[in-house]
């Protein structure tokens, strides 16, 4: 197979391919202006992030293991009382 030269064809290739380097270009800057408005709303909004919330699950979890363990112990403490 013979290649030839034709300068109609290169330049049409050559703008297909600054074509898509340019969408490709355009497609990331839409991607960080998106993701930089949606990070503005959220903070906007006060939003929690999920390690606050995780945080504050655990601290939940804790104090209601306490709870529980103090209610035995006074339920506990009350019968003794009654026994007397």
């Amino acid at each position: 197979m013979t290649q030839t030269s034709n300068p109609i064809l290169d330049e049409l290739a050559r703008m297909m391919t600054d074509a898509a380097g340019a969408a490709q270009g355009l497609k990331r800057e839409v991607e960080t202006m998106a993701r930089s408005q949606g990070e503005r709303i959220l903070r906007e909004m006060d939003v929690v992030s999920r390690e606050e919330f995780e945080a504050i699950k655990a601290m939940a979890e804790r104090a209601r293991a306490e709870n529980e363990a103090l209610a035995a112990r006074i339920a506990a403490l009350e019968a003794r009382l009654a026994g007397q």
